[in-house]
């Protein structure tokens, strides 16, 4: 999740990039970069680090000149550098391309060109596409990039610059969103509105397989075959505060509606038809064969997110695995040795207990596999083997996309795990790929019910204890909406074990008490049916979570949502979102600053 901007005009492109970039820092801040065309050639400056860094530099040596692009780093592809940050460029600095996204066949592309003799400076999958436009690139760029995104699968949203060309800014989307600014006799590009909003409010919104091509006195908008398309521009009323926001509310908000992308994001490169695919993981076939058991150790919401994980292997592969939180792990003195995989979660790569953690099973002699949402951080570079999670910065302190994007990697690691134990068929493994890829589109189809989560929520404002109650992966599910609830909200919650009800929970449930029910395990459907009877007959006022078509759990519970049907494995991914959306109307609700909330930090990074 990175930020591009890009300007054509008659005014210096330095300040105007540099301004969009500090706009969009928030998408990426591993390092930042510029290309300006100073009318003679294309200049590069770029720089790992924030945007600050840039800064000094470009003050001790301006860039000059009336065309430009710029790019603010969330490292994907590379670890944070300079040479791998953006704007990329071809060998003869010809083409320069800043590029948000992620290309899945740069790997087979990039053997394709350095067979032809190209030579790559960076690790990125980003410097690809610079050295492919340089390869079809015969005196018109608009021509050029045609040709080039229909070779490129993956998501993508690119700025391109054209030495020869310095009059054409060329724009294209795919999967990463884009805008394209107007203005007079100057015109821009951006990943969201708050990089432009200062020079104009009159915008286009790029869809996917759409493209610009700029000029300081028009915008032509056309297909990916050159066919123009007509449209309106729309008009910006959002101020400033609002407008980083994407026009929500708040970054928590924002960050719930940018779970399917995030889903996409972190699945799309790592599934191959009906396979999944890890090279970033460099366990061999042998290795793999030789675990005997598998700790998952994280804090929190990654440790809420490791539970569903335990559930998953387990279920797929037939291996042990525990579930601990990071800050006791090191001190019950574990059980770790060579045929142990570790694998440590965190969304900053920086929590301390889990990088406690993480050192003390090398320490024994474990292999450790980290899934964590930043390259380059602690936990990446001391992991064995790491999976990066594609949600891109997350700047509400609660979490929420990251939690979602650690499910997806913990489904994917599961089934490639069961493919090399062969544990799992390959129709098996096909059909739940299947599932895991139909999971965006049931997140859009329940994040439109939102409204019906706020008027929910309303009626929860006043209360003062509420429970959550479910079975098998539900129960996860249900200590994740509780802390969700009770870290923005400041309402008290649990989550119990439904079976756990008859052992003492039950003397908390009195008449009006909220009890969130997921019901969603067909397996065990019957006996929470039974656990929701229960907390009704002490007066408990029931939500419950069921699968469509689920008529049972509606005979019971006082209101029932429902989540699209998928696999039983996979249905967190789709139950977490409304107990998201609760927790965070809920924390509206009652006048709270939902996205820092009292007493809590976004990254843990002290004992």
């Amino acid at each position: 999740m990175c930020g591009i901007v890009g300007y054509i005009g008659h005014r210096d492109s330095q300040n105007i990039l540099v301004e969009g970039l500090k706009k969009l820092e928030y998408r990426g801040y591993d390092s930042a970069g510029i290309a300006v065309h100073n009318g003679g050639d294309l200049q590069v400056r770029k720089a790992k680090g924030r945007l600050a860094v840039l800064e000094g530099q470009l003050e001790k040596q301006p860039m000059c000149g009336f065309v430009g692009i710029g790019h603010t780093r969330w490292a994907t592809h590379g670890k944070p550098s300079d040479v791998n940050s953006h704007p990329h460029t071809d060998e003869k600095q010809q083409i320069s391309v800043v590029h948000n996204g992620i290309i899945e066949n740069y790997a087979e592309l990039k053997e394709e060109l350095t067979a032809k003799g190209h030579r790559f400076a960076s690790e990125t999958d980003t410097e690809v596409i610079a050295h492919l436009l340089e390869d079809l690139y015969e005196g018109d760029i608009v021509a050029a990039v045609r040709q080039a995104v229909k070779r490129i699968r993956g998501a993508f949203a690119l700025g391109v610059l054209a030495e020869r060309e310095p009059e054409k800014l060329v724009a294209v989307r795919m999967h990463s969103p884009l805008i394209i600014g107007l203005g007079e006799g100057e015109n821009f590009i951006a990943s969201d509105i708050p990089a432009i909003l200062e020079y104009t409010r009159n915008v286009y919104i790029l869809e996917d397989g759409e493209m610009a091509i700029l000029t300081k006195d028009e915008v032509a908008l056309t297909d990916l075959d050159g066919n123009l398309i007509r449209r309106d521009s729309t008009k910006v009323e959002w101020d400033l505060q609002r407008a980083e926001k994407g026009g929500f509310d708040h970054f928590m908000l924002k960050e719930i509606f940018e779970q399917p992308r995030a889903y996409r994001d972190t699945m799309s490169p790592r599934i191959d038809g009906d396979r999944v695919v890890l090279p970033e993981i460099g366990m061999s076939a042998e290795d793999i064969q030789s675990i005997r058991r598998v700790h998952i150790v994280a804090c929190g919401t990654a440790y809420h997110a490791g539970l569903v994980g335990k559930r998953v292997i387990e279920s797929l592969t037939r291996l042990p695995v525990e579930s601990d939180v990071a800050s006791e792990y090191r001190y019950r003195d574990p059980i770790v040795g060579e045929d142990t995989l570790v694998i440590v979660v965190s969304q900053s790569g920086e929590t301390a207990d889990t990088l406690a953690a993480l050192r003390e099973a090398k320490r024994k002699g474990a292999r450790v596999l980290a899934i964590t949402n930043v390259v380059g951080s602690s936990v990446a570079r001391e992991a064995d083997d790491c999976m990066l999670t594609m949600a891109g910065p997350e700047i509400a302190v609660a979490s929420t996309k990251a939690y979602s994007t650690q499910l997806v990697a913990f489904y994917l690691l599961g089934l490639y795990l069961a493919q090399t134990l062969g544990t799992a068929d390959a129709t098996m493994v096909a059909e739940m790929l299947g599932a895991l890829q139909r999971l965006p589109e049931q997140v859009e189809s329940l994040l439109g019910r939102a409204e019906l989560m706020k008027k929910i929520a309303e009626k929860f404002k006043h209360v003062e204890s509420m429970f959550f109650i479910g079975r098998g992966v539900d129960y996860a599910v249900a200590q994740e909406g509780s802390l969700k609830l009770k870290e923005i909200s400041y309402i008290h919650s649990e989550a119990y074990a439904a079976g756990e009800l008859k052992h003492g929970t039950l003397a908390l449930i009195t008449d009006g008490v909220p009890v969130i029910a997921l019901a969603t395990q067909e397996a065990v459907l019957e006996k929470t049916i039974s656990n929701i009877v229960e907390v009704k007959a002490r007066g408990a006022h029931v939500l419950g979570i069921a699968n469509d078509g689920d008529t049972e759990v509606a005979k019971i519970a006082d209101e029932t949502l429902y989540i699209p049907r998928t696999h039983p494995l996979l249905t967190p991914a789709l139950s977490v979102i409304p107990l998201q959306l609760l927790a965070y109307y809920a924390s509206l609700a009652r006048g709270n600053d939902v996205d820092k909330p009292r007493n809590l930090a976004k990254s843990v990074t002290v004992e």
